[in-house]
């Protein structure tokens, strides 16, 4: 199963949040919109998950086998 992940940082934003999310697709996503709605504000739309969807990226296998930092 491959991992995914988003992080804040990517995104430049008024708060200079740091937050970063770990794990299978939806789980990520998830996760993602609810921040993303508690934390800035945004409106949790279809558009606005599939906006989020794209956004995400793969974690390197090697990272998650070693336990790389991030």
């Amino acid at each position: 199963m491959s991992r995914k992940y988003i992080d804040c940082r990517d995104f430049p934003s008024e708060k200079n949040c740091t937050v970063a999310i770990f794990g299978t697709e939806e789980e990520v996503l998830d996760l993602a919109v609810m921040h993303a709605v508690t934390s800035h504000g945004h409106t949790d739309t279809h558009d606005f998950r599939n906006q989020l969807r794209s956004m995400l990226k793969d974690v390197s296998e090697s990272k998650v086998a070693s336990g790389g930092s991030w």
